[in-house]
Parts: C-alpha cells; structure tokens; sequence
C-alpha cells in the first residue's frame, strides 16, 4: 500500500476510533437531541446561519466516515430548520457525504480488490460500465440497503464519480424528505421504528423496483415499435432460421438439432464456410507442407548429409484440396441432414423479424440467427482494383507459385501465408503499416518472428503504408511510403491480408434497421440479440473475436438464448479467450500479455521458462522459444500466458483450462506430466514461480533444523 493510502486510512482509523472512545454516539440518539432541543433552538434563533454551516459539516463527517448516527441528523434538520431548509441542509449533506466515501473506498482499495478479483468482477464492471446509475438509483430508493455500504462497495467499481454524486443527491431525495419531515414532527416520535413502519418500508421497495419495471416496459415498447409493422404469425415452419454455415450457424445448428428444435440452416455457398474452405484448414495444410521442406534444409540438425524434396507447387494446391475434401464430410448436408438439420443451398433474404425467404420460399419462424461470417477487407488502395490481387478466399485458386509475392498485412494470416509461400520457394516481401508485426503481441514475440522470417529470406518492410499499384512496362509494382519517402517493391502476385469484413450486407437486415456497429459488426447485446430481439447474430459477423473456436463459443449462447430466452437467458462469456498464430515458431496466448496489462495498468509479476532447456525440444531439434506466465503479484493466479515454441497452439491448453476454473501455478506444479514431453514446460515454468516465492525465513530455519541433526 502507498504512503498516501496509508495516512488516508490511519486519518480515518483515528478518527472512526476517536468517536467510540470518547463515546459520541451519545450525542447522536434520539433522546440526547430531546433534551437539548430547547438550547439548539435558542441558539438557532440567534445564529441561524452558523448553526446551519456546522450541522452540515457535522454531516458531511457522520455520513463521509459511515458513522453511526445520519439517521438522527436527518430528522434533526426537520426538527431544526423546517422541511424546506432541513431538506435542503441534509440532501446535500448526504449527498457529499457520501461521495466522499465513496471517493476514499476508490482510493484505497479500488485497484488491489481490481486487481485480485477483476476477472470475477468482470461481468459486474461491464454492467456498472453500461447501467451503473440506473441500479445505483434503485438502490438509493430502498432504504433497506445500508447507504453506507453502497458508498463502499461502489468505490471498488468502475462508475464515475459525478454521476455517483448526482443519482445520490436524486435518488436519496424521497427517503430524505421522509425523515426531514417526520422531524418536524418530533415530539410524536418515539423511535426510529415510528419513521420507518413496515407499510413505508414496503412502499420504498415499491419505489425502488419501479425503475426496473419501467426498464421493461421500457423495452417492451421498444420491441413492440419495432415490431408492430410486422405481423406475428398464428404458427411457424421451424423453431430457428439459422443463415451461414460456418463455424457459429453449424454449431447453433447442431445444439438446436440436439434439443429437439426443427431448424433450418441456409448456405448460398458451401458448408463449412471460410475455415474449411478457404481460411483454417487449407492454411494449415501447406503450412504443413512447408514445415516437411523447412526439415529438409535442416537436415544436418538431425544427422542427415543432405535431403531434398522435387516438387511442384501445384501438386502441394491440390494435397491442399485434398485435405478440403477429407474433412468436408465432417460439416456436409449429409451428415447435418442425419443430425435432424433441415439444410438448404441458397440466397437467404430476411423479410421481417419473423420470416426468411430463399429460393423463392417463405419460410416462418420465431427466431432467426445471423452466422454469414466476414470476408477479406479490401483497402482502397489506388490501383489495386485494376489488377488482380489475391486474398485469403482466392488464393487457393493458384497452382503455379509465385516469383515474386508481396503480402500486404503484418497480423496472423499475413504472417501466415507469408512464410508458407516463402518456404516453397516465393521471394516474399511483407509489408506492414504498424511499427512491427504480429501487434497485438508483446514487442519480443514479434522480434522472434521477425528474426525468423528474415533467417527464411522473407523481406520485412514495417511502417510502410501501401499508396497505390502502378503497372510499368509490364511490371507490376507497389509503392509504400515510408518517412515520408517512397519504396517501390516489384511483384508478380499480391497478397491482401488487412483484416476481415463482416458480412452484414445484401440480405434484408439494412431494410429491417438492423443496427450495426462502428467496427462494422451486427451489434449485439450480451445475450447476442440484435436491435430486433427476435434476430440474433454469432461469429465473425458478430465480433467482437473473430476466430473459428470463438465462433463456436458464442453459437451455443444464440441457440439456447434463441429457443429458451423467454424463460432463461444466458451472457456470453469472454473472460477466457485463447488464440494462435501458426506460423514456425508458433505464437499462442490466452488472457493478458505485459502490452495488455500495460495500457490496463494492471499490475501483474513475470514468470518465465525458455524451451531450449526442455529435454523433449533438445530431442526434436526444436529447443527454442519460451512460455511466459503473468500473475498477480504474490499470488499464483494466472492473467495471462504467452508461448513461443514448438506446438505452441498446443500446450496452451492447459492454461486456457486453468484460467477458465482459476487453477494457479502451485496445482500444475503438483499435476503430474509425461517425461519426455514439451508439456513438461509448463510444469517447470510452474516451478520457476515456486523458487521465486519461496519462503526464505523458513527455509534458513529449515536450514538450522538439518543442521542441528547432523551434529
């Protein structure tokens, strides 16, 4: 804890301290304030304004220091000042009061409980984040809810302190007006409990969940504007319209099948959508054929004199392909059809809230699940739309390698492709507006790829920004500004990696008035309901991850919160997200890395353990890389974890699990693994974080114990 902190809590302690011990409780009771109603009234009479400048500070002190005792000053300022000017001294007085716990919970404990329970606290700072006066004012309206406990708890979330202030001043307003007035009338009461009767206590709870009841009503009119204009029909064809048959509609698809709904799903294009066609799979296939002759230039690592592969590059596209066709089966109408999914090829058009037409057909239904995906963003690059360019959907088209390949885009798919095009025997230049590649990555991770790609002959040209394409003399050329001169790089082929686009366009939801958000993304609520509640939205189009696992993730969510809504509803979970570039090393993370916890300002420790000492690396020739594991300061909780390596999308696995059921670093130190295995490295970076916190004081009593035993 800070020196500040500190002094603001021993002011606070000796002051909450100084008031049992001299027991000024006593000035606060009711029957203290009777006896001396006489002498404050006198004094009243001929200080009005200094008695009211000190009753409001001995308020504002009573309500800042949670003491007991607000209750009694509210109803003194009736029996003082009035209801008007009572009411005014003691609003304001509670009001700032109040803040000024407020502010004081915030500065003492906000970041170290943020800290140790931010991930659990999550879903409460979002919520606070999006309604935090609204519950706040409810709560203020039901006195059944200490006030000085919500001056506490809600310095540990993040609302703002203005709007703390002034829904307190509001919200405070009736339950104030009540005990200002009763003290008008003073000599009737006997106790607090003549204040706050059972019928009044329920009325404020009336009070209180009336915000709530007019939030739903609220939203019930909104629902019934927008639907209003489109009749709901008396029956429907299917329990879901699911469109796009990607990862997110084949998963909602497949858990609607599994609890009995009759579901439709729609592709105009092929099953599978972009993983298997044209993004994961195909990828990682030639990545792979890539790793086979990147061995083979690595052949004296292993012992070989030399080893060689002929081939041709169109044979590598097709083994591509092949593997296309071998997992297809696995996301075919065949086996879709069999799982009781109702698959149709076509244009998909929403028509209402309620109806999905395609191939001429109507079909009704009271929910419908947006899954059609995102596609490659093109940037407006001067000159690119008058040759023909490449993208991560086109590119599987080609069978004669490139010479020369320019990739246009430093993020996973650029770096990606980049080498796997390198490997097979392209002159590579990848091309990066950011200061480096792989971004959103901590800075070292990127100087490993980079190193790496350069040692392949891959050509790095980051902070370069693409200007236009010119073609000279039959020469295709692109030309990037750098420090404000220009580069030109001659290529025979173009690669245009930037980013995905959500597909949200061309199928009836602008007509419908589908919001969209500014990242371009049908925007969604935390149960993936769109601004029409009966249309949900999963997957890339949805955001805000745009990867295959995370498209699965969230189709759970819309199909159970499509059929079952209106009886439970359930959040989506993002507090765990783990991803993986595939390029060679392989980069995995889940939670935070130091760039993250940085910007957030989370404070955190660094555990580390380099690869090159694993037995299992040293076996495989792959002893490089490193797994990096940030904690909370003195503790064994992971926030997050980075891995470059070897199968690194791999061993994560058991950190995404460990930060899903908040395991720490001592059980997978205490988790048995198989020697020899690279999943060995995690538990030794395990071990590194115990030899760091190890208990010296212990361990030189240890130390005398052993000591004391052999003499």
């Amino acid at each position: 804890m800070s020196k500040g902190k500190l002094i603001v809590v021993a002011v606070i302690a000796a002051l909450i301290v100084s008031f049992f011990v001299f027991d000024l409780g006593q000035y606060f009771t009711l029957d203290y304030f009777k006896s001396q109603r006489e002498a404050i009234d006198a004094y009243y009479n001929v200080n009005p304004a200094r008695l009211a400048l000190i009753f409001f500070f001995i308020y504002v002190a009573v309500a800042a220091l949670s003491l007991p005792g607000a209750a009694l000053m509210t109803l003194a300022a009736g029996a003082i000042f009035g209801l008007g000017v009572g009411l005014l001294l003691a609003s304001f007085a509670s009001s700032i009061g109040a803040t000024l716990a407020f502010l004081a919970s915030r500065f003492v404990l906000h970041d170290s409980v943020q800290r140790k329970f931010g991930r659990n606290l999550a879903p409460i700072n979002e919520g606070i984040k999006k309604e935090g006066g609204f519950y706040l004012f409810t709560l203020r309206l039901v006195p059944v809810f200490p006030f000085f406990v919500i001056n506490l708890l809600m310095g540990l979330v993040p609302i703002k302190t203005w709007t703390f202030y002034w829904v307190s001043q509001l919200g405070m307003l009736a339950g104030t007006f009540v005990y200002v007035n009763a003290g008008t009338e003073l000599g009737k009461i006997e106790s607090l409990s003549d204040i706050v009767s059972p019928g009044l206590i329920f009325s404020f709870v009336l009070l209180g969940i009336f915000p709530l009841i007019a939030k739903k009503i609220i939203h019930v009119i909104k629902t019934s504007k927008v639907m209003k204009h489109y009749p709901k029909p008396k029956s429907f064809d299917t329990n879901l319209v699911v469109i796009g048959a990607g990862s997110a509609g084949l998963v909602t698809s497949y858990i609607a099948a599994a609890v009995k709904a009759k579901v439709t799903l729609i592709e105009r294009h092929k099953m599978g959508g972009d993983c298997l066609n044209t993004g994961c799979v195909p990828s990682k296939a030639i990545l792979r054929s890539g790793k086979m002759l990147s061995y083979m230039k690595r052949a004296k690592e292993f012992g070989f004199k030399s080893a060689s592969a002929d081939f041709e590059f169109k044979d590598i596209m097709e083994r591509v392909q092949k593997v296309i066709k071998t997992i297809e089966p696995h996301d075919s109408i065949e086996r879709y059809s069999k799982l009781g999914v109702n698959c149709i090829t076509g244009e998909a058009r929403v028509t209402s809230p309620y109806t999905v037409e395609v191939n001429g057909e109507t079909i009704t239904t009271p929910n419908i699940v947006i899954a059609t995906g995102a596609r490659p963003f093109v940037p407006p690059i001067e000159g690119l739309d008058k040759i023909k360019y490449l993208t991560s959907d086109n590119i599987w088209d080609i069978r004669d390698l490139p010479k020369r390949l320019v990739v246009l885009g430093g993020g996973p798919i650029g770096c990606e492709l980049a080498q796997a095009f390198s490997r097979h025997g392209a002159e590579v230049s990848l091309i990066e507006m950011a200061p480096r590649i792989m971004i959103r990555e901590d800075e070292e991770v990127s100087q490993i790829a980079r190193e790496k790609f350069e040692s392949e002959g891959i050509r790095i040209l980051t902070d370069h920004r693409a200007a236009r394409v010119e073609v000279n003399n039959g020469e295709k050329q692109l030309l990037c500004i750098h420090n404000d001169t220009e580069t030109i790089i001659p290529f025979d082929e173009i690669l245009i990696a930037v980013g995905r686009a959500a597909n949200t366009k061309g199928f009836g939801l602008e007509e419908l008035g589908v919001a969209i958000s500014p990242r371009g993304t049908i925007e969604v609520d935390e149960y993936l309901r769109s601004s029409i509640p009966t249309i949900l939205a999963c997957g890339d189009v949805a955001g805000p991850y745009q990867f295959t696992h995370t498209a699965a993730h969230q189709a759970w969510y819309a199909a159970v919160n499509a059929l079952f809504g209106k009886f439970k509803k359930f959040k989506v979970d993002y507090s765990v997200i783990p991803w993986a570039t595939f390029t060679d090393p392989e980069v995995a993370r889940v939670g935070l890395n130091e760039s993250d916890a940085k910007a957030k300002n989370i404070k955190y420790e660094v555990t580390r353990y380099d690869i090159d000492d694993l037995d299992r690396a040293i076996a495989d020739q792959e002893a490089h890389g490193f797994i990096k594991v940030l904690t909370v300061p003195g503790k064994d909780r992971i926030l997050g974890v980075t891995i470059v390596g070897h199968h690194a999308g791999d061993l994560i696995a058991e950190y995404v699990m460990a930060m899903k059921y908040n395991i720490g670093l001592n059980k997978i130190l205490g988790t048995i693994h198989i020697y020899p295995t690279l999943a060995e490295a995690n538990k030794y970076v395990a071990g590194n974080w115990k030899r760091a916190h190890a208990p010296q004081k212990v361990l030189q009593w240890v130390e005398r114990f052993h000591s004391c035993r052999r003499s």
